[in-house]
């Protein structure tokens, strides 16, 4: 996908969340171990050129890093400083950061960093209430401009009423959980984050029901995506909230007017995708029929 960015690949398992981690089911897959860490060949895509010479990356992209490991790592502390060198390049391109270890981030941020740079959106790993608790208030404390929540795997209900009303958390997301093992995702518990986002104004987006799908105490098995993707659009449970901006500068640190930056394409079968919300858009590479 022409909107992810993995610097290294491979990780370790250190919560529920992990149990049946997609990164994993997919290695084994390929006959590789996903406990196996190394920096990836593509480490520097962020900065990648095409034959214009533009960068492939344009600005106002969406990037999420690290979904195939986790940035905050300790066995990728020796190449994280020169990723951070790569997203301060890249100031007019959003990074989004995902972690289940939010106790390692403050002593691993760029010594410049101040209260956090506009172009980087950090998000923690809430897969149930005891890690909602756990991660969340050290979330609160980080110095980030953009943060947010995702409820992914979503194997357990958790409510973020108590969270919320601090008005840092900007986006909450909640998906099911696929491949081996998946384990059932309750639709009572999509609805109860949803109706505490919607009382604070905080964009809310369910994005797939997972493989094992509770609705009115009925179990369903969907093991298609696309169809879990879809399912959780014809929900209706999505909330806009309050808008999100970045304000994305230039390397000369100018801002970058609205109209200059990149404005995701999406094919007709995206409109009916849970995802669509947080989407970079389709790349159009002919793949799709």
């Amino acid at each position: 996908m022409h909107d992810i960015w993995n610097p290294w690949h491979g990780c370790k398992k250190i919560s529920e969340g992990c149990e049946h981690c997609y990164m994993y089911f997919l290695d084994r897959l390929r006959e590789k171990k996903g406990s196996e860490i190394y920096r990836a060949q593509n480490f520097d895509y962020p900065l990648k050129k095409d034959r214009k010479g533009s960068c492939k990356i344009k600005s106002g992209e969406k990037i999420r890093v690290c979904m195939t490991s986790d940035f905050f790592l300790q066995e990728a502390d020796p190449w994280r400083d020169e990723a951070w060198e790569i997203m301060r390049q890249r100031s007019d391109v959003i990074f989004y950061l995902l972690t289940k270890r939010p106790e390692r981030v403050a002593d691993h941020l760029p010594k410049d960093w101040g209260d956090g740079w506009e172009n980087i959106f950090f998000n923690v790993t809430a897969e149930n209430q005891r890690r909602a608790d756990e991660r969340i208030p050290i979330l609160l404390t980080l110095p980030f401009r953009h943060k947010g929540v995702m409820c992914a795997p979503f194997i357990g209900a958790v409510s973020l009423a108590k969270y919320l009303p601090a008005g840092q958390i900007e986006q909450v997301v909640c998906g099911g959980e696929n491949y081996d093992g998946a384990r059932p995702c309750n639709f009572e518990w999509v609805k109860q984050l949803r109706s505490e986002c919607m009382e604070y104004q905080v964009s809310f987006t369910f994005i797939e029901t997972g493989t094992k799908f509770i609705k009115d105490r009925k179990l369903y098995t969907l093991p298609d995506k696309r169809l879990q993707a879809e399912m959780a659009y014809k929900s209706g449970v999505n909330v806009a909230g309050k808008p999100m901006v970045f304000h994305l500068t230039d390397a000369w640190g100018t801002k970058i007017p609205k109209e200059w930056l990149y404005q995701p394409y999406f094919r007709e079968s995206c409109l009916i995708c849970g995802s669509k919300p947080i989407c970079n858009g389709c790349t159009q590479c002919g793949k799709c029929k």
